[in-house]
């Protein structure tokens, strides 16, 4: 198998390392997976400043009394975890991102630099998405090769005949997957609005749920889906520079509008425009899971 999307997220792994922080970076490669899991009966990682909502045993008295801050200790996980890529399929996500990118890559890039974290740490992988033909399950698994026939097979199935709907997704998912995961949700912000309030909620009895949103172009991409006509513009109107303005307000104000509806249930989103911000995105989302724990 060739490791075509494999590759170009190690590349860009490289790039962030040069271009940003190597602090930050490592952050994402050793750490902010990792510590999104706390408890005790885990490995312990570090001392941090207590947050109201930190269970007061964690405290740890002695480094409090030293440092005159009340400080509580943070663990790592030593079990293994299962982490779910939930792919939006629909044919929106061949539409340009705000960044003027396709969104299709950038969901590719984004989940797949996340499981290439997940796989280091040696938690397993599985992806679910939607399909003309019905829901498309992978396996939990491990390795590179996993994570790569996934991209691949999602790069394949969203084409311009599949109008899915992310709900279709979330109920098999509910049905199927009774213990424990995280779910990290990939899709825009129509994907989001679309999300029936009793599907957030059964998800959340038994699962973390994560979201990267892959924002939407206004009306200057080469392919501009309107969210709310639910079809994409004649090449004509995308020069209308009134117009672009219009959609660009309007694109905001239905991220917001996801963003609050999340934030009801605690499900931390973070939103991807173009690849150059992919490493700060997904520290960013990381920290916020780790706030709702």
């Amino acid at each position: 198998m060739r490791m075509t999307y494999i590759t170009k997220i190690q590349a860009n792994i490289k790039r962030f390392q040069t271009v940003h922080t190597r602090r930050a970076t490592n952050r994402v490669l050793d750490g902010s997976y990792k510590s999104i899991f706390k408890g005790r009966s885990m490995n312990f990682d570090e001392l941090r400043e207590y947050v109201p909502g930190d269970d007061i045993k964690d405290i740890d008295w002695k480094a409090s009394s030293r440092s005159q801050k009340m400080l509580v200790r943070q663990y790592i996980a030593e079990r293994k975890h299962n982490i779910m890529l939930v792919f939006d399929t629909n044919r929106r996500m061949l539409g340009d991102s705000d960044g003027l990118e396709e969104k299709r890559e950038l969901a590719i890039m984004s989940a797949g630099t996340m499981a290439y974290f997940v796989n280091r740490s040696g938690d397993f992988v599985s992806a679910t998405y939607a399909t003309e033909k019905g829901v498309k399950h992978f396996p939990f698994k491990t390795g590179l090769g996993n994570i790569e026939l996934i991209l691949e097979s999602y790069h394949r199935d969203v084409d311009m005949e599949n109008q899915t709907d992310l709900n279709t997704t979330l109920e098999y998912i509910i049905r199927n997957f009774k213990s424990k995961m995280i779910l990290l949700l990939i899709t825009d912000v129509a994907g989001i609005r679309s999300i029936s309030e009793q599907n957030l909620k059964r998800l959340l009895v038994a699962h973390d749920v994560l979201v990267l949103n892959i924002s939407d172009a206004p009306l200057a991409g080469k392919k501009v889906y309107g969210i709310e006509e639910e079809m994409y513009f004649n090449p004509f109107f995308t020069k209308d520079k009134k117009l672009g303005r219009i959609t660009r307000q309007k694109n905001l104000d239905m991220q917001r509008e996801a963003q609050d509806k999340l934030m009801q249930y605690g499900i931390p989103m973070s939103t991807i425009d173009y690849l150059d911000e992919l490493d700060r995105e997904i520290i960013d989302l990381l920290e916020k899971h780790k706030l709702t724990k």
